[in-house]
């Protein structure tokens, strides 16, 4: 606990049977009061790693993607009795150890919500962020930082923070369930008046780090603009988007 807040970390997990052991290690358990993972129908296994460990596991009978698979990890979440939630993947890409930093600068008050920043820094590029994907997520970022009317370092990372609050009241089942339900929850965060803060985090590209392939990326990004443009034509009066909540 913080502040006498329950910290429950979720794992949205596909495929993630080598690399979970090495993520669940570094948690710190001295303030997060429980773990939830997510089997999104993997191939692998992944479920009886979690489940050898001790996780609490949900395993999906079929594949519902990115969305689906965040949405049931906020879901249990909820009804554990979190009031902070942490979303990590358990591909060992981001470093457990900011667990405690953005779960504390929603315990005492400062924000809603928290990002894990690869762009702060220098860490992106250092890690091994392939060049293309580290053009394009600048790209993405400037044109919803212009549209949104907001100012974040980057929109993209898959490192995250939430208070119970906040996930209780965005619609959170009205978005995708595929890769572009991280934006449209950003959208839909900034769209409520919620405080979002950035850390710093440094992050690991490796061969069995998860990552969508190129196809992937464009559909991703094409989404992206487009929840973007959205908000913004929602914003003038001119469209009204359904998983944005009428002003």
């Amino acid at each position: 606990m913080l502040n006498g807040k329950k910290v429950v970390v979720v794992l949205p997990a596909y495929n993630a049977a080598k690399t979970l052991e090495m993520t669940y290690r570094e948690i710190p358990f001295e303030f997060v009061d429980d773990v939830v993972l997510v089997d999104d129908a993997s191939k692998d296994e992944t479920a009886e790693v979690a489940k050898r460990l001790g996780i609490h596991t949900v395993i999906h009978p079929t594949n519902l993607g990115y969305g689906g698979n965040q949405k049931t990890c906020y879901r249990t979440a909820l009804g554990l009795g979190a009031d902070i939630v942490v979303m990590l993947h358990p591909d060992y890409q981001y470093t457990p150890h900011l667990i405690t930093a953005m779960s504390s600068m929603i315990a005492y008050g400062e924000f809603d919500a928290v990002l894990a920043s690869r762009i702060l820094g220098i860490g992106a590029l250092k890690g091994g962020m392939p060049i293309y994907k580290y053009v394009a997520n600048r790209f993405l970022t400037l044109v919803e930082n212009l549209l949104l009317g907001h100012k974040l370092s980057e929109y993209h990372t898959g490192y995250r923070a939430f208070s119970r609050e906040l996930l209780e009241n965005l619609p959170l089942d009205l978005n995708s369930d595929d890769f572009v339900f991280d934006n449209q929850m950003l959208a839909q965060v900034i769209w409520a008046g919620y405080r979002i803060g950035e850390v710093s985090c440094p992050t690991k590209y490796f061969e069995d780090a998860s990552s969508i392939n190129f196809r992937r990326s464009v559909i991703y990004g094409l989404g992206v603009l487009k929840t973007a443009l959205q908000f913004r034509l929602g914003k003038m009066g001119l469209y009204a988007p359904k998983i944005l909540p009428k002003s």
